[in-house]
């Protein structure tokens, strides 16, 4: 079968090769086989290919955090899963061939009106941001939050669940095409990241508390979140795609009683949530109010060009579905 493989933690374009690898084989008894549809490139997997993720598989390696396929074949014990069910590809296996073996107690049935390429992008964005909006303050509908980064995957995810709750978001792009494309996805305010921005966006919402800011950026930007925030807010750094140190005014930190929190969804604490969030992303996108914007889709055969077109921004997919 045809896989994408690690062979050495570097430049993606260097170390990542389009293989032939052995046929998986049958399931065992509570396993089950999938044939993998799409799956996204991710930073996570551009952070793994460098050396540079929590993971480090031992090379050479299939590698890809995330996707979806379809059920081929089940194990004789398995009774949760059905041959022909769309499911999720569970953390722990790497997806990024034409077919993988995963436990069947760990896969998720994606629900009908869920289409293959949305449900590839389920399993990683959209749990984390309900998990950022709701495990370090308690949000209660009419509330206020900010974010950077909010044109991203988790930033456009946040919007969704945020409106779903009645909680009001204040979104920071740095382009001002995107202002219009966010708030008729729900956000309540769009603004252009700037020197000015602070004093812009209490113009707008004058001396309402803003508890929560959610950074996906790093450097000086959660600088300008901690300006933001109001007494006792936290800050939440989930991405840093700048790789620079956060920038906070102690000052600021002090007279305000801010704090700073790291994130990531797989800390043993998250595990056991992310059932329900996939589930409750997974509602949200089959009634049309998460979508996941798609910049491009590349056989893996095309390896070089879709990990440039990744690496120059924008969602890319693999697409496995035409391979025989």
């Amino acid at each position: 079968m045809k896989a994408i493989q690690l062979f050495s933690y570097g430049d993606p374009l260097e170390s990542l090769r389009y293989v032939d690898l052995p046929e998986p084989g049958a399931p065992g008894d509570d396993e089950v086989l999938i044939k993998v549809e799409f799956s996204p490139i991710n930073v996570s997997d551009l952070l793994l290919a460098r050396g540079m993720y929590a993971a480090k598989p031992n090379l050479p390696s299939v590698i890809g955090n995330e996707g979806a396929g379809r059920v081929l074949a089940i194990g004789k014990d398995v009774r949760s899963v059905n041959v022909g069910d769309q499911v999720l590809i569970p953390h722990g296996t790497f997806v990024w061939a034409e077919k993988v073996i995963a436990r069947a107690e760990d896969v998720f049935i994606v629900p009908t009106g869920v289409e293959p390429q949305q449900a590839s992008m389920l399993s990683i964005n959209p749990p984390t941001a309900g998990l950022l909006l709701t495990e370090f303050v308690e949000l209660k509908a009419g509330d206020w939050i900010v974010q950077n980064s909010a044109n991203s995957g988790v930033g456009r995810a946040v919007i969704a669940i945020a409106k779903s709750m009645g909680v009001n978001t204040i979104n920071i792009v740095r382009r001002s095409e995107l202002v219009n494309e966010l708030k008729s996805l729900g956000a309540n305010l769009v603004v252009v990241a700037s020197s000015s921005v602070v004093d812009e966006i209490k113009q707008e919402i004058g001396d309402v508390p803003v508890l929560l800011g959610l950074d996906g950026v790093s450097g000086a930007a959660t600088a300008t979140l901690s300006e933001i925030l109001t007494w006792q807010g936290k800050i939440l750094c989930y991405a840093a795609p700048t790789r620079e140190p956060i920038a906070v005014n102690p000052l600021t930190m002090v007279a305000k009683h801010v704090s700073v929190h790291p994130f990531y969804m797989y800390y043993p604490e998250y595990l056991s949530k992310l059932p329900e969030w996939i589930a409750r992303a997974a509602a949200l996108i089959a009634g049309g109010q998460l979508h996941a914007p798609v910049a491009a889709t590349y056989p893996p055969s095309e390896l070089t060009a879709a990990l440039n077109h990744a690496l120059q921004g924008g969602k890319v997919l693999l697409d496995f579905t035409p391979l025989p």
